[in-house]
């Protein structure tokens, strides 16, 4: 069982949700570079790891998430294939863009009371921190199944919803 941190701003990605997440990604995901932004836990990017993964980057900067995140890697002998940016979603993106890094697959997953979020990280990686994305990247944002993103941002398209329970996903790609 995962350690998550304490309190009601980190929300878990529910088991089942997870499964289905998974299930769609099944033929992108061995050797991809999976970007976890607001890793809470690191769940979705420990999964992206056990399914073959070549790497995942953890994106959480509140310092309780982050000893989640690291006792969870440990507890499960992960010593290698990740990388922990302690740092905001924004500052991480940009940071990552400039040193030239890429990324398959992005999962983002804000605190749903902080809807600007969205649009922030979004924005970014459809405009300022594209480079970021490789030419066939996917994005996918969970979110309240009653909350409707924009269609695009920047350069990225939503092309899919999935809704689960009071959850949903919107998958989103470079057009």
């Amino acid at each position: 069982m995962l350690q998550a941190p304490s309190g009601l701003e980190t929300r878990p990605t529910s088991d089942r949700l997870r499964e289905t997440l998974f299930n769609v990604l099944a033929p992108r995901i061995e050797d991809a570079i999976f970007l976890d932004l607001y890793a809470g836990s690191g769940a979705v990017g420990i999964e992206a790891l056990s399914r073959s993964a070549r790497e995942a980057i953890f994106v959480e900067k509140a310092e309780p998430a982050l000893k989640a995140i690291r006792g969870n890697l440990a507890s499960l002998g992960i010593r290698g294939g990740y990388a922990l940016e302690p740092r905001s979603v924004a500052a991480a993106l940009k940071r990552l863009s400039e040193q030239g890094r890429t990324a398959d697959i992005v999962f983002l997953d804000p605190p749903y009371s902080q809807n600007a979020e969205y649009a922030t990280s979004l924005g970014l990686l459809g405009g300022a921190c594209r480079s970021l994305l490789a030419p066939d990247a996917i994005v996918i944002a969970e979110h309240e199944k009653r909350m409707n993103l924009d269609p695009e941002y920047g350069a990225l398209h939503r092309y899919r919803v999935l809704k689960q329970g009071d959850a949903a996903l919107s998958f989103l790609k470079q057009v």
